[in-house]
């Protein structure tokens, strides 16, 4: 039997921290096999020998490919809901707390483009108790923005009609960030950030006083941290 040769060593990403090591190798392996092929395309074997691993191994850790790609999904949901209770919770008030997860958000698709295609893309492929879980994590981070949205309205600082499609319409246009960002581009994450900030507090601009103070308070945005 001939013997198996890894592939050169994929980058290490902070989404999974806390998880073991070889567990955590064939994660970010299948990362890369799904990214680059597709889910449907790739086999066990194509992840295990990413790794240096027989496909019978790759079965200890991960009962099957599916459940590789429900881990993948779910920790990166995690990671994204994390990040947007982070940014709000860092705000002073709504304006900037919109600003703030606008940046934040669209910085980390562009950072982890490969993951969030991914769960964006093969959410057809989790089976229904793990499709469960992602959906309830994705209508937490909504409800969080929509709560700030709802909020500005409230405080007179912010001009929505409808909070809900609002807040949708700011998380799609961030996660799309994912589908066209290119590492070789001449655009940075950080860069992205600031404008898609800017964008998200312009489609909820209002008039008057305090909403002339509130977008003056966040006229410079806090730099998109690196989850």
């Amino acid at each position: 039997m001939s013997r198996q040769t890894p592939a050169p060593p994929v980058s290490g990403s902070p989404l999974w921290e806390g998880t073991p090591a070889t567990s955590r190798r064939l994660i970010e392996a299948a990362t890369e096999a799904f990214a680059e092929q597709g889910y449907h395309a790739t086999t066990t074997r194509d992840i295990a020998t990413r790794v240096g691993m027989s496909p019978a191994a790759l079965y200890v850790h991960f009962p099957s490919k599916v459940a590789l790609l429900a881990q993948i999904s779910r920790l990166g949901h995690e990671a994204a809901a994390e990040l947007v209770d982070g940014a709000i919770d860092s705000a002073p008030e709504p304006v900037a707390a919109l600003r703030a997860v606008a940046a934040r958000f669209a910085a980390w698709h562009a950072e982890h483009h490969r993951v969030a295609r991914i769960v964006q893309n093969e959410l057809a492929a989790l089976p229904e108790a793990d499709l469960h879980e992602v959906m309830r994590l994705r209508q937490q981070i909504e409800r969080r923005v929509e709560d700030q949205l709802r909020a500005g309205v409230a405080a007179g600082v912010m001009a929505v009609d409808d909070p809900r499609a609002v807040a949708r319409a700011v998380l799609s246009l961030t996660v799309d960030v994912a589908r066209w960002y290119d590492p070789a581009g001449r655009d940075t994450p950080e860069a992205i950030g600031t404008l898609y900030a800017e964008l998200a507090a312009r489609m909820v601009r209002a008039d008057g006083p305090a909403a002339e103070r509130a977008h003056a308070s966040a006229e410079e945005p806090e730099r998109p941290s690196r989850a």
